[in-house]
C-alpha cells in the first residue's frame, strides 16, 4: 500500500504544490481581513481554525502522496461506499444549521461528508470506466451503473438539501462522460433529453432555490431579501476598482455588508481589497492550476491515473468557475466555495487530500516507466 521511494522525492512536483500553498496562503490572508471589524477591533478566530484544517489538509495530502494510486483504484469501490454511509449518518447523528443538515461533529470540530464524495466518486467512476474500456463511444444503456454510482450520493444530498454540491457531483459525472466518449446518437439524446426535462426540475426545486433562480435574472426584484447576496458582492468587486482599497480596507467587508463572506463570497472581499489586477493574478495562478493539472493527465503512464487526473482537475475548475461566476452574478448563487480561499475545513482538506493524489498520479509516471 504504502512504499517509499526515493525517486517519489527526487521527482515531486514541486509546481503544483507551490501553487497549492500559495493560493491556500493567499486564502489564509483573505479569510482573516473577512473576520476583521472596524467597528469591533475583537478579531474573530477563523484563520486560526482555517490554519489547523491546513495542516490537517497536509496530512491528507502526504497520505495520498505515498499511497500508490493504482491501490485507491483497486479499493475505489469501497472508499465510495465509506464516503456514502457518511452521507446516511449525516441524517442520524448530524446537526442541522439554517435549515440544511450536512454536518458531523468530531470532537471540537464538523465535517461535511458531501466534500468528500466529490473525491470518491471520481475514484469510482475512474475504476468503473476503467475496467470496462470498449473501444469507442459508450451507449446511454452503458451508462446504467455509472449514473448509479452517481445517482445514490447526489440524491442523499439535495435531501439534505444542498444543490451546490449535487450540483458539482452532476457536472463531475458529465465531465467524465464526455473525456471517456459518448456515442454521437446518446450524446444527441442526452442534449435532447435534457433540455425537455430541465423545466420539470423547476418544480423539485425547493422555494428558496427557485427564489435564487429568479433572483440571478433580477436581483432588484428583492434587495433586502434573495437578491442581498448578489447586489453586495457586485458592490463590493466593483468599488475595487484597478487596484484595491487595501488590506483591512473594503468597507462593504469590514462593515460586514457582505453576507458569507468567509465562505461563498470570500472572492468579493479579495476583490475589494486588492482590485482587479489583484483578481488578475489569483485568476492567473487558478489557470495555471488547472493547466498543470491538464499537462498531468497528457503525461500520465495509465489510463486510470489519466481519468482520476481528469476528475480532480475539473473539480477544481468547475468549482472556480461557478464560485467566481456566482459572486460576479453571472451565474445563481448556489453555495459553491472557491477552491484553497473559502473557509471551510472540509473543502480545504478534501481538495489539498486530492492534490496530493495529483502529484501521486504526476510522480509515478517516472516510476511506471522505468518499470
Amino acid at each position: 500500500m504504502i512504499k517509499l521511494d526515493r525517486r517519489l522525492i527526487l521527482n515531486f512536483d514541486w509546481t503544483l504544490f507551490l501553487l497549492v500553498l500559495i493560493i491556500s496562503g493567499i486564502g489564509l490572508l483573505n479569510i482573516y481581513s473577512a473576520g476583521f471589524s472596524l467597528t469591533n477591533l475583537h478579531q474573530a478566530p477563523l484563520h486560526i481554525k482555517q490554519i489547523q484544517w491546513i495542516l490537517v489538509g497536509f496530512v491528507g495530502m502526504a497520505l495520498a502522496f505515498f499511497i500508490d494510486y493504482r491501490f485507491l483504484n483497486r479499493h475505489a469501490y469501497i472508499i465510495y461506499g465509506i464516503s456514502v454511509m457518511l452521507l446516511f449518518v449525516v441524517f442520524t447523528v448530524g446537526y442541522t444549521t439554517r435549515g440544511s443538515q450536512r454536518w458531523i461533529a468530531i470532537g471540537g470540530f464538523t465535517f461535511q461528508p458531501s466534500e468528500l464524495v466529490k473525491l470518491t466518486i471520481i475514484l469510482a467512476l475512474a475504476n468503473y470506466f476503467d475496467s470496462h474500456r470498449i473501444g469507442r463511444g459508450y451507449h446511454l444503456t452503458e451508462l446504467f451503473i455509472p449514473f448509479l454510482i452517481l445517482i445514490v450520493p447526489f440524491s442523499f444530498i439535495l435531501k439534505q438539501p444542498d444543490l451546490g454540491t449535487g450540483l458539482i457531483l452532476l457536472i463531475l459525472f458529465l465531465s467524465m462522460v464526455f473525456f471517456i466518449g459518448l456515442e454521437w446518437k446518446s450524446l444527441l439524446i442526452a442534449a435532447t433529453g435534457g433540455l425537455i426535462l430541465t423545466p420539470v426540475g423547476w418544480f423539485f426545486l425547493k422555494d428558496y432555490q427557485r427564489e435564487r433562480i429568479l433572483t440571478f435574472f433580477s436581483p432588484e426584484r428583492d434587495p433586502l431579501g434573495s437578491g442581498y447576496h448578489i447586489i453586495q458582492s457586485m458592490i463590493a468587486v466593483g468599488s475595487g476598482g484597478i487596484f484595491g482599497k487595501g488590506f483591512l480596507k473594503g468597507s462593504q467587508t469590514q462593515l460586514k455588508f457582505l453576507p458569507e463572506q468567509q465562505t461563498d463570497f470570500i472572492f468579493s472581499v479579495f476583490a475589494e481589497e486588492w482590485g482587479f489586477l489583484g483578481g488578475i493574478v489569483l485568476l492567473t495562478l487558478y489557470l495555471l492550476l488547472i493547466l498543470w493539472g491538464l499537462k498531468i493527465i497528457n503525461q500520465s503512464r495509465d489510463y486510470p491515473g489519466a481519468l482520476i487526473a481528469f476528475g480532480i482537475t475539473m473539480l477544481i475548475f468547475w468549482e472556480v468557475f461557478i464560485n467566481i461566476g456566482m459572486v460576479l452574478g453571472i451565474l445563481p448563487v448556489v453555495g459553491i466555495p472557491l477552491p484553497f480561499l473559502s473557509y471551510g475545513g472540509s473543502s480545504m482538506v478534501v481538495l489539498m487530500t486530492a492534490s496530493g493524489l495529483l502529484m501521486n498520479i504526476s510522480v509515478r509516471r517516472f516510476i511506471l516507466q522505468s518499470s
